[in-house]
């Protein structure tokens, strides 16, 4: 793993002042996510009104809260939103009422196995309302009467997502998708809008091949709705990757897209193991974020997802014990680096062809294997050069030629480099 670095302390910083935000699919709190991040990049926000068809789907009315408790006879609040916003169920609708705790269980929600831990429920398409505490705060509640209030608004408004474009030497784009709607979870998903909040800074301080989208949306029906407000720019997108869960410290885990042998697929797989950083890659199924709706078979784009531990993967998934705690500041350098790594390959991963096919061209006397004198790597260099000019037939990217030749992939990009410089290949 990657040491502890500034910037792995930076993006931990700005996980623990985004981890106390009240966020849903709708609201204020994704308005105020959005405004925080776009202090650390430019962000073009999107209001989708309630009601919009988005291919199969309808925005739904925006959700907010204010305040919310159960209080006991004495009036102390012995659930309170204000302490974390797990404790109300998402989208919950408005409730203000007495009633007894036998009434009151059939809203209350804990997870028995982790008894001190509170977990994180939903029912956004569903009209309800609920609690979420931990096992040990019900286990010491007192039957009688409990006061319930739901400070809550659902009415017609908007969906809200972002984007930030990092423009590049093409057109053709780099997607990358993280979720901005999770309240209170500081690894899924706070770590990966702070990577790629500061991926989105460093490929704006270079001149990228690709050009770069990020796309901050609420899980499944902000993608969907992304998707279906840019349907003329489908065909632009020529790879992507989703960031999720990137800052625990388990070992790296890459899904790969539904196709499973997309350029971004074998870039990843090539980066994690050549890095000789322990990691696992799996097969694409269609569960999980929101790699599933970009790899959906009317798009069929080629985007894979980049976690540390997948979702559900770890006891403290979804749960209050998700916490800044839990986020590690070496992991999220570590899935920073991965991201820059790959990207670099990506962005240098052209087919060439070969201007002197007949017989090996003379390098001597163009100067290629004096500018290896001295040069530790002399033999590496002399081999990726050997290697380039063999594969640059149109057919064969410098990805194509790392892997047969066993060679590293800067090497490779190197020699192409050194080979155009003398007229021997073209992109």
């Amino acid at each position: 793993m990657a040491p502890v670095t500034g910037l792995g302390e930076e993006m931990h910083a700005l996980v623990e002042r985004l981890y106390p935000l009240c966020r849903s699919i709708t609201g204020d709190g994704v308005r105020a996510t959005l405004d925080i991040v776009g202090e650390y990049v430019p962000l073009q926000v999107h209001e989708v009104p309630t009601g919009t068809q988005v291919l199969d789907w309808t925005v739904p009315q925006e959700w907010n809260i204010r305040d919310a408790y159960v209080a006991d006879a004495a009036g102390n609040r012995v659930v309170d939103f204000a302490a974390s916003s797990l404790h109300v169920l998402g989208y919950s609708v408005p409730v203000a009422a007495t009633m007894p705790l036998s009434e009151l269980r059939g809203h209350l929600h804990t997870l028995p196995d982790h008894p001190a831990w509170v977990p994180y429920r939903t029912s956004y398409y569903t009209p309800e309302w609920g609690f979420c505490l931990s096992q040990e705060t019900l286990d010491g509640l007192p039957d009688g009467d409990y006061e319930v209030r739901i400070d809550s608004t659902l009415a017609d408004g908007h969906l809200t997502y972002a984007e930030h474009v990092v423009p590049g030497q093409v057109a053709d784009e780099v997607i990358v998708s993280c979720h901005v709607c999770h309240p209170a979870l500081a690894n899924d998903n706070m770590a990966g809008v702070a990577v790629a909040t500061y991926l989105a800074r460093e490929l704006a301080e270079r001149s990228p091949y690709y050009t770069y989208r990020f796309i901050y949306a609420p899980g499944t029906i902000g993608a969907i709705t992304w998707l279906a407000r840019n349907a003329e720019r489908i065909e632009r997108v020529k790879h992507g990757l989703v960031l999720a869960c990137a800052g625990d410290r388990g070992r790296l885990t890459y899904k790969q897209s539904r196709r499973g042998d997309a350029e971004i697929d074998r870039v990843l797989r090539h980066v994690l193991r050549t890095s000789e950083r322990p990691h696992d890659v799996v097969e694409f199924t269609p569960y999980g974020y929101d790699e599933r709706q970009y790899c959906s078979p009317g798009f069929d784009l080629g985007v894979g997802s980049l976690s540390r531990t997948p979702y559900a993967g770890y006891p403290e998934y979804h749960t209050s014990a998700d916490n800044p705690d839990f986020v590690s500041p070496e992991a999220l350098a570590d899935t920073l680096a991965v991201c820059r790594e790959a990207f670099a390959v990506l962005d240098r991963n052209r087919r060439y062809v070969n201007l002197s096919p007949y017989g090996e061209p003379q390098l001597g006397r163009r100067g290629l294997y004096e500018s290896l004198g001295g040069r530790s790597d002399a033999k590496q260099a002399q081999m990726a050069m050997l290697w380039v000019l063999s594969l640059s037939d149109g057919e064969h990217g410098l990805l194509d030629v790392a892997e047969r030749s066993g060679l590293p992939f800067d090497a490779v990009a190197a020699a192409a480099d050194a080979l155009c410089g003398a007229g021997l290949i073209k992109a």
